[in-house]
């Protein structure tokens, strides 16, 4: 089978769609896999895509993105613009107005004052909230009444659809977390495990790392939905047996991220049990470069903190010689196929945000080489390894347990020795990689490694909030429960400024340009992020799951409430 049959886009699913929901629960049970098992379900004290994706079930925002990153409204009646009156001539302000009659699931109602109660939530200076870009520029939120929320911001805001838009951003039911501000957030297990949400379904149980199990929100705003009555999302695992759990066993209707190979991806699909969905949007697999100080020798809470410069990645003559060692193309053929391009972008998507950044597509071994001799780092001694001041250019190179990037692992720690750089490789159980545990050591927020690479993308079409995470004041560290969103510990004055420019420019051509910038400031200029592999999302869906509509602009769950069962 060639690989153009093998993978659908999401229209292809379009084509299955219901006569009509007879009534909420119909279809019975609906098995979800998550092959990262979900740790928690509050997104706002994780980063993980695993986390995100399947609290969007139960919490949402007032509105979201659909499959053609389009905004719409959800809890919200309309989506405010300038032309219906509800964002100001001046874009300063922006009015959202809920739809009337909204309940939690626990019965009772929704109101204004629970969006402004999640803006203190995120905001509180000792909370450490993993979405805080999303609340960047507001100057104050007003509820005049129990169904109005309106957002003033510092300055012209040309993008406010950030704060409570997408599965990034929900609203929090103020009741609910009302002891949970600031540095008691992370303490409160029964909210961030058992959320009370507007979603079409809502938690019966959820066990860590392991699995959850929903059920039909009874208060859902919609009588007919969803068809199923439950959903359960499992947990564990690997892409590859996730895949064949779908596509060939047929024991699960929809398994989420099939990071597969070409040759297995044709396998599978040909079976016949399932179709393989792929969409591209703005996932990119990168390497962070750690700009701070991961060594074991200093203290608990001091390891990888601002106070301790990397001792030889803050050279950035290293970090641009371990990129230029990489044949990206190769990485694609062995990992993604026809899923996945070669990148030097940080933002593939829109085209109009996308740079025309293409230094790093040729692999330069020779060029890498140079590099490090410049920077004062050669082999005296012969044994293959370059050294400096007496110490060896060793890194610890860590990732999540995937097959795909266990092989992309082997290949780079090869290049990577073949320029005289000696590559400790570790391996990290997804669930805690990404499961934003501030007691553990391997998480990739800690990131308690010299690189580490991984993969996630933003909300939406306008990249300005994903950007921002990258500011000097998102790092994380011990005093915010290491929950910052900017990774790598980059900090540059000068890239705060721009950012501050993009939030306030309207002019959407000049929006691009600052976004390039940004970009290109993250990467070929200062190479703090190695992009790899721009990646469509791979997912796969049984024969007999209709409705199923892939989005690589929200949550892949964004319409599990129009799920169905084909029979």
């Amino acid at each position: 089978m060639k690989m153009k049959t093998a993978l659908l886009g999401a229209a292809a699913v379009l084509a299955f769609a219901p006569a009509a929901f007879a009534e909420r629960g119909a279809d019975g049970n609906v098995n979800v896999l998550y092959w990262q098992a979900p740790s928690i379900l509050n997104p706002y004290l994780s980063s993980g895509t695993k986390d995100v994706e399947t609290a969007s079930l139960i919490l949402e925002g007032l509105a979201g993105f659909n499959e053609k990153g389009e905004v719409i409204a959800r809890l919200a009646e309309t989506v405010p613009t300038v032309e219906n009156g509800g964002i100001s001539a001046d874009l300063t302000q922006i009015t959202w107005k809920l739809k009337a009659g909204l309940l939690w699931s626990d019965g009772t109602p929704v109101t204004s004052k629970d969006a402004k109660f999640t803006y203190e939530y995120c905001t509180h200076p000792e909370g450490g909230c993993a979405q805080a870009a999303r609340y960047v520029g507001i100057k104050a939120i007003d509820t005049p009444d129990d169904l109005t929320v309106i957002i003033t911001f510092d300055g012209p805001k040309p993008n406010p659809y950030q704060a409570f838009v997408g599965g990034t951003s929900p609203v929090l039911q103020a009741a609910q977390f009302a002891n949970c501000l600031g540095a008691a957030a992370s303490a409160c297990n029964d909210q961030n495990f058992m959320p009370i949400g507007t979603g079409p379904f809502k938690v019966v149980d959820f066990k860590v790392n392991d699995v959850v199990q929903l059920e039909a929100n009874p208060n859902y705003r919609d009588p007919a939905k969803p068809a199923f009555a439950t959903m359960t999302i499992k947990g564990g695992g690997d892409a590859q047996a996730a895949a064949r759990a779908v596509l060939e066993t047929g024991e699960f209707d929809y398994a989420w991220n099939t990071q597969i190979n070409p040759e297995q991806q044709a396998q599978m699909a040909a079976a016949g049990k399932g179709v393989l969905l792929n969409g591209f949007g703005t996932l990119v697999e990168r390497i962070e470069m750690n700009m701070t100080d991961p060594s074991p020798e200093l203290a608990e809470g001091e390891r990888s903190t601002v106070k301790h410069p990397h001792p030889f990645l803050s050279d950035i003559r290293v970090r641009k010689a371990l990129s230029m060692a990489i044949d990206r193309q190769t990485l694609v053929d062995i990992g993604y196929g026809a899923a996945g391009r070669a990148t030097c972008n940080l933002v593939p998507a829109p085209e109009m945000f996308a740079s025309d950044n293409t230094d790093c597509l040729k692999q330069d071994v020779e060029g890498a080489k140079a590099l490090l001799d410049e920077a004062g780092w050669t082999d005296t001694d012969g044994d293959g390894i370059r050294d400096k001041d007496g110490k060896k250019l060793h890194l610890l190179y860590q990732t999540s347990v995937n097959p795909v990037r266990q092989d992309f692992q082997a290949v780079i720690k090869s290049w990577w020795e073949a320029i005289g750089v000696e590559v400790e490789l570790k391996t990290v159980d997804a669930s805690v990689f990404f499961g934003g545990d501030a007691g553990s050591p391997d998480t990739f927020q800690k990131f308690y490694a010299d690189v580490e690479m991984y993969a996630n993308n933003f909300d939406g079409t306008d990249p300005e909030p994903y950007l921002a995470q990258y500011l000097c004041d998102k790092i994380p560290g011990p005093e915010n429960q290491w929950q910052g969103e900017n990774i790598n510990r980059f900090c540059d004055p000068a890239y705060d400024a721009l950012v501050a420019d993009l939030a306030k420019t309207a002019d959407m051509a000049k929006r691009a340009e600052i976004a390039k910038k940004l970009n290109e400031m993250l990467t070929k200029d200062s190479y703090v992020v190695v992009p790899l592999v721009d990646r469509g999302r791979l997912s796969a869906a049984s024969n007999t799951l209709g409705g199923v509509v892939l989005n690589t602009w929200d949550t892949e769950l964004w319409n599990a409430q129009d799920w169905f069962r084909i029979k």
